[in-house]
């Protein structure tokens, strides 16, 4: 994936990320979630497949006692036979749920966040990212973050299946400084180049790979392939940092 280990080459802590696209040559879509984080507490987490999806739990549960258990441990892909959610906290729940009023991805993400605001962890304030798919030939695609003023600030994108295309939005704009400012702007535009599951965790995977001499950030990557059509779900692959 020659453009996202360009992109993510030269960022050092993104935070947290969502890649929504479809798979060249294929009718199957590609949702990609990634994990960076720098203190002891955010390191010491994993993804792990479950039947109703990928959950994020502690790997040990006396660093993650220092942090914030709510913003820690949360469903970050759930399926169900109405779509698809993607999110980097516990509103990844009331997205899916939104899916039984509309399957209109700008609606349902509306709906199912209009009462959520950004993260309370002072004073960085980390944005919430959504992604939804509910068949068809678009992503829905939200970020909610901390205004100047401290007002709630949410924006929407309604995004389209383009094969070899995917769509990146993260929590932070990977400068590795306090406090760490919030992405802004539009989702980013990634050529994909991978097939399989497998491949494409690898390659993001490996594109968060840090220079010489920097502190390794990487938490883990999850990567699901499913039918566009039926939601069928064909592979997922999990890379975890941490195994224990």
């Amino acid at each position: 994936m020659e453009t996202g280990q360009k992109y993510f080459s030269g960022l050092e802590y993104p935070g947290r990320f969502i890649i929504g696209g479809q798979i060249k040559n294929s009718d199957n879509i590609f949702l990609a979630y990634g994990i960076t984080g720098r203190s002891a507490a955010s390191q010491a987490r994993r993804m792990i497949k479950r039947e109703d999806g990928i959950w994020v739990e502690p790997t040990d549960p006396q660093l993650i006692v220092h942090g914030n258990p709510d913003l820690l441990i949360y469903p970050a892909m759930l399926i169900s036979s109405r779509g698809m959610a993607v999110s980097n906290g516990k509103q990844t729940l009331d997205v899916l749920r939104s899916l039984e009023s509309t399957r209109e991805p700008v609606l349902a993400l509306a709906h199912a966040l209009r009462d959520w605001k950004y993260e309370p962890d002072e004073p960085i304030y980390t944005p919430r990212i959504s992604l939804v798919f509910s068949g068809g030939f678009n992503f829905g695609l939200s970020l909610i973050k901390k205004g100047e003023f401290g007002q709630v600030i949410k924006e929407y994108f309604e995004l389209p299946l383009v094969p070899g295309k995917g769509w990146l939005i993260m929590t932070y704009m990977g400068i590795n400084i306090d406090p760490v400012p919030s992405f802004f702007g539009e989702p980013a535009y990634l050529e994909i180049d991978e097939s399989r599951a497998d491949e494409l965790a690898n390659s993001l995977y490996e594109s968060l790979k840090p220079p010489a001499g920097k502190k390794d950030l990487r938490v883990a990557v999850a990567v699901l392939i499913a039918s566009a059509s039926n939601l069928e779900i064909q592979q997922i692959k999990i890379i975890n940092r941490e195994r224990a």
